[in-house]
């Protein structure tokens, strides 16, 4: 834990944002949450939410489900559809030391950012800076390496790689790197 505090909370060290809430859901109160995995896991098995609107603040779930992509919950104090509607676009985030554990050849993006990219020819491809989603699959967006032969008005170009099989050759957390079948020039 930390020494921050919210609401005379202890604020967990490990947050991560793990989507949005996107709107209200019926007229009951619930809200509608924007998840940023397929599965939302993390999600529908932690029962503490941290969300930041109107400032950093813990609420329990009282229940949640899956609803098409979406996650739509019932939220501790959030008891009309006025009240859910004023939390649309607050970040829902909760302890990364509470998230579901995952098979050696599964990650939580949250773990591939920050991890540096090199090819298969040893190039340094550069820095996963964010992660999106097209539907199908999960892509890396990298910032390439910076180099010291470019000029100032030479600005590389961010790299998107598909997070699949076909491309991903090794994920080496511990030596924060991923090892990618990509060349310099795609």
């Amino acid at each position: 834990m930390t020494d921050k505090q919210a609401s005379g909370v202890q604020v967990p060290d490990d947050l991560a944002q793990v989507g949005f809430v996107f709107g209200a859901y019926g007229v009951a109160g619930w809200v509608r949450i924007r998840p940023f995995s397929e599965d939302a896991d993390a999600l529908l098995s932690v029962k503490t939410w941290w969300i930041d609107k109107p400032t950093l603040h813990d609420v329990d779930v009282k229940q949640c489900k899956l609803h098409g992509g979406d996650v739509v919950a019932q939220l501790v104090g959030v008891t009309d559809r006025n009240v859910a509607e004023a939390l649309k676009g607050a970040a829902v985030s909760i302890p990364r030391s509470r998230f579901p554990v995952l098979s050696e050849d599964e990650f939580y993006w949250t773990e591939l950012i920050g991890l540096d990219v090199e090819n298969l020819q040893g190039e340094s491809l550069g820095t996963v800076t964010d992660m999106m989603s097209n539907g199908p699959q999960s892509i890396l967006r990298i910032k390439p390496a910076e180099s010291a032969e470019a000029a100032p008005d030479d600005a590389a170009q961010e790299r998107l790689i598909p997070f699949v099989e076909a491309f991903i050759i090794k994920v080496d957390k511990a030596a924060k790197k991923i090892t990618v079948d990509w060349g310099l020039d795609y």
